[in-house]
């Protein structure tokens, strides 16, 4: 079990690290901005006192390390999913990835994102109070895409 959970931080780190190279590919080439980890820090920095869901994380109180707790945040969560998706698969996955379930899993993986981090960063479910929530949830698709891809190409490196 220890070698499962092992092999799957190392998988979710690598897919974490897929998504912010395509996040670097979107600034360059699409114009996109960066993505800011600021907010997604300070919401978890906020979860401590029990609130999950802000009307805006721009007007909670603002913590002086937000940065950095969101950039440890984006990636325990993906190291997080990483274990979660090898306990699911067991080793005969890892012995031998297949892109299929990672690439399942990296899609199911932004349920979270739209139901449970937007809203509490007061963008409403799946981004609805953005002022272009399909172009949101497309892109969100997108990483999630990468995300899976990076769980799968991961799993191959180590396999």
């Amino acid at each position: 079990m220890l070698d499962l959970m092992w092999k799957g931080a190392l998988i979710g780190a690598g897919a974490t690290l897929a998504m912010d190279l395509w996040a670097v590919v979107l600034t360059a080439v699409f114009r996109q901005p960066k993505p800011n980890w600021a907010p997604v820090g300070r919401w978890f920095y906020h979860l401590k006192n029990g609130r999950i869901f802000h009307q805006s994380i721009a007007d909670a109180e603002p913590y002086g390390q937000e940065l950095a707790l969101g950039w440890i945040a984006h990636y325990a969560v993906g190291i997080a999913y990483g274990i979660m998706l090898t306990l699911m698969v067991g080793p005969a996955w890892l012995a031998s990835p297949t892109l299929l379930p990672a690439w399942v899993w990296g899609l199911v993986t932004v349920a979270a994102g739209w139901f449970l981090l937007q809203p509490g960063l007061g963008l409403g479910w799946a981004a609805s109070k953005t002022p272009n929530p399909n172009k949101v949830r497309a892109l969100n698709l997108a990483a999630h895409t990468v995300f899976g891809l990076g769980l799968w190409a991961t799993a191959l490196l180590i396999a």
